[in-house]
């Protein structure tokens, strides 16, 4: 699935951490310890970030790309710009990204995307000269967000709808609370991702399936 035109490696999708590289030079999110990026990071040229949970922002590696990386940019909404200078970010590194707009970093123009979750967050649509492609997790749906014959889609599809609706059934039958509940408001299921894929896709394009629930960790 991972040919050209758009090159890419998930470091790692999920709760437990949430990190891509796009053609080496661009990162995508950075929810992971910092000795998972040592491959990468000294090619870098811009990280992308979405919102503040842990396992998108993981504050300790961010403190030392940026020590180890001074010059390196970081785009994202203006609610990140906070977190970034604790991390000792500086802010002429710092690009606040309003939704809908395009941003040329010269490899690319980046155009950020609204999401709902249960804090401010966007995703990304990322243009470059030989394709283009969108990144977009944690978000309860995907409204007003087209991306027409993409190459490449990476995108949340984080539960089937029959089976977290069991589980909840299950669970408020024992009396017990159902997390699965806030999973229905903050992430996109399956389904709601295939829609989204075979609206906007073309003959050429691929997709990529992120932030997938994995039941052996319930």
């Amino acid at each position: 699935m991972n040919k050209l035109p758009i090159d890419f490696k998930i470091i790692s999708t999920g709760s437990q951490g949430n990190a891509v590289v796009i053609h080496k030079v661009i990162l995508i999110d950075c929810g992971v310890p910092f000795k998972a990026l040592k491959e990468y990071y000294k090619n870098l040229r811009l990280v992308l970030l979405t919102h503040i949970h842990s396992d998108h922002f993981n504050k300790t590696t961010i403190k030392k790309l940026a020590a180890e990386r001074p010059t390196l940019r970081f785009g994202c909404g203006r609610w990140l710009v906070g977190p970034l200078v604790e991390c000792g970010v500086s802010k002429s590194q710092i690009d606040v990204l309003n939704f809908d707009t395009s941003y040329g970093y010269g490899i690319c123009n980046v155009i950020p995307v609204p999401l709902v979750h249960n804090v401010p967050n966007q995703g990304y649509k990322i243009h470059f000269p030989f394709g283009k492609m969108i990144y977009a997790t944690d978000t309860n749906n995907l409204n007003g967000i087209t991306a027409w014959h993409y190459d490449l889609y990476m995108i949340e599809a984080n539960y089937e709808d029959d089976v977290i609706q069991e589980k909840i059934k299950l669970k408020k039958a024992e009396g017990l609370y159902a997390y699965e509940q806030q999973v229905l408001k903050n992430h996109l299921s399956k389904a709601k991702c295939d829609d989204f894929i075979f609206k906007n896709c073309g003959p050429n394009s691929r997709y990529c399936y992120l932030h997938c629930h994995d039941d052996t960790k319930d």
